[in-house]
């Protein structure tokens, strides 16, 4: 049974920084693409950031990027979102996903590329 997850999630103030943490089961976490989404109140989910499985093609969302930061250990089945310089804009429910997508570099910001998903992390920033 495939399980992600989400933790580091809390209420911090504007500017301030998070690190978020997927912890990975059930699956062979080498071989999967994975991703952060979030979702704001009232809004859909919305792609934050991408890495595949070899951990040298990333995308972020234009609104995120160059303050968060995606890593991965795949030794310890985990996936990190690094979250610098937080706006009340940043206020969602963070969730990990994984994509069983084979081609390397094939990582995309769609939700239905993902296989499974975890449970969510809530972020509130306060300004």
């Amino acid at each position: 049974q495939v399980q992600l997850v989400e933790s580091g999630g809390g209420l911090v103030q504007a500017g301030d920084s998070l690190r978020l943490s997927c912890a990975a089961s059930g699956l062979t976490f080498s071989s999967y693409h994975m991703a952060w989404f979030r979702q704001a109140p009232g809004k859909e989910r919305e792609f934050v950031a991408t890495m595949n499985w070899s951990g040298d093609s990333i995308v972020y969302a234009d609104s995120v990027n160059g303050r968060f930061t995606i890593a991965r250990n795949n030794a310890k089945n985990t996936v990190h979102l690094q979250m610098n310089s937080l706006s009340p804009e940043d206020t969602a429910v963070y969730y990990c996903a994984a994509s069983q997508n084979g081609a390397r570099y094939s990582v995309s910001r769609r939700e239905t590329a993902y296989n499974y998903w975890g449970q969510g992390t809530q972020v509130t920033v306060s300004s």
